[in-house]
């Protein structure tokens, strides 16, 4: 009998919700492929038999599913007040979930995410996020959310460019920093801990991402290979850096929010 409250992945499920009248007409060599691609069978697997994990203990079991080995750099530099924790976004999985790993084993569990609302599926992961959703119903609860965050006695965790990197030029970076942190940190005054995460997705999710980019397809089809990806990551080390806190009182009238994003980006790169 199946848990009903266990979140499995159903990609038969998601294109009948999503697309109900061409459904039908989907090949079955189509959704074989995409299930192979979100590696749902294995996936479910895992999620089914850490179903009574939560928060840090379901990190540390999704590191261990994936094999992910971390090596943590400026330990020293961890505050004991409460900051908003600021990274660059390589991998779009192991990033995530060793980061809250690493910093919720040393704050006791006390640490939130503001991530994409569609985690909050993961119901091991759920304690941990503060779901953001800018459409839909959730969205004009968005605000409140973010608020609600930034006034807890958590460390929060914030991937300021929404997308994991991609690849321009030849390099591999973030896209544009999100300001909401530097406006958000100060009004809590909260420090900036910069971090940066070492970590790269394969040559196929970059130009994936690029040709879907010069093709103008608004849909981020490379999403659909972020499992493949976090697969193809596995049985690495990652390193990830904590650099010395931002005072909050550093983010002035002198740069616009904006530009205070892109120099604590540019200091994470630095790392």
């Amino acid at each position: 009998m199946a848990d009903d409250s266990l979140f499995l992945i159903d990609v038969d499920r998601i294109l009948r919700a999503k697309a109900p009248k061409q459904y039908k007409y989907i090949p079955g060599f189509v959704i074989s492929y995409l299930k192979k691609i979100v590696h749902q069978d294995e996936i479910n697997v895992f999620l089914t038999e850490s179903k009574d994990k939560v928060g840090v203990d379901f990190l540390k079991a999704s590191l261990d599913f994936l094999d992910a080995k971390v090596e943590v750099k400026g330990m020293e530099n961890l505050p004991d007040g409460l900051c908003t924790f600021v990274s660059n976004h390589p991998l779009g999985g192991q990033d995530g979930v060793a980061l809250g790993y690493v910093l919720g084993r040393h704050y006791d569990g006390k640490v939130k995410y503001l991530v994409n609302d569609l985690l909050m599926n993961l119901h091991g992961l759920a304690p941990l996020c503060i779901p953001i959703n800018k459409t839909g119903k959730q969205s004009k609860d968005f605000p409140k959310m973010v608020e609600a965050g930034f006034a807890s006695d958590d460390q929060l965790i914030m991937f300021p460019a929404g997308l994991c990197s991609r690849r321009r030029n030849g390099v591999i970076r973030d896209l544009e920093w999100k300001k909401t942190f530097i406006v958000k940190s100060v009004q809590a005054k909260r420090d900036v801990v910069p971090v940066h995460f070492e970590g790269r997705n394969s040559d196929f999710f970059y130009n994936l991402a690029n040709i879907c980019k010069a093709l103008g397809i608004k849909f981020n089809i490379a999403m659909l290979y972020l499992a493949d990806e976090m697969f193809k990551n596995r049985h690495k080390t990652f390193t990830v850096t904590f650099g010395k806190p931002i005072p909050w009182q550093t983010f002035d009238k002198s740069k616009t929010p904006a530009q205070w994003a892109e120099y604590v980006k540019d200091i994470v790169y630095k790392l």
